[in-house]
């Protein structure tokens, strides 16, 4: 059975950077995979997705602050967060982009907060 894990989250400052990290296991990792991420209250919703081959996309709201990244050779997927807000603070998740096609990990919170 397909298996999503995340972790590397935290608590931050504003300004502050966290690296995500989602290990997948099964052959779903051959798809094109994104993070996305649920605040309190609100819906899940898209951050960012990678193809196989790298090829990048973002949700505007991260644009020049987030990067995604891929290792192959780990079944894993990167989510490199700098210049964090306040609004970034919610439980990341990673599933394949851009239809979520297995069950949903258990996330890694992420808060930003001084």
């Amino acid at each position: 059975q397909v298996q999503l894990v995340e972790s590397g989250g935290g608590l931050v400052q504003p300004g502050g950077s966290l690296r995500l990290s989602c290990a997948a296991s099964g052959s779903i990792f051959t798809r094109t995979m994104g993070w996305y991420r649920q605040a309190p209250g609100k819906q899940r919703e898209w951050v960012a997705a990678i193809t196989l081959t790298s090829t990048k996309t973002y949700a505007v709201f991260v644009t020049g602050r987030f990067t995604i990244s891929r290792d192959n050779t780990k079944d894993t997927v990167y989510l490199q967060m700098n210049n964090l807000k306040p609004e970034d603070t919610a439980v990341y998740y990673c599933n394949t982009y851009p239809r979520a096609s297995v069950s949903w990990g258990q996330g890694t919170q992420v808060t930003v907060s001084s």
